[in-house]
């Protein structure tokens, strides 16, 4: 009998940190699958931040930005 409760006692340890072992491995794959992209993110330029960009390289003068700005904003 004190070899039946040793085994069950025993088994129920070994599956306990098994149990814990998936648990956190699950979690690893979880967070590690979150944090995967974490690079710079790139968003998409609006039609005025071209629009400024090109009147700061001198593309464009004023009455034409002044004019486009307009036309975008309507």
């Amino acid at each position: 009998m004190m070899y039946g409760m040793y085994h069950y006692f025993g088994g129920m340890g070994l599956s306990w940190i098994i149990g814990l072992l998936i648990l956190g491995l699950v979690f690893w794959l979880v967070i590690r699958g979150t944090h995967q992209n974490n690079g710079p993110v790139r968003k998409e330029k609006s039609a005025l931040d071209i629009l400024k960009e090109r009147y700061a390289r001198g593309e464009i003068g004023k009455e034409e930005f002044d004019e486009k700005k307009r036309d975008l904003r309507d």
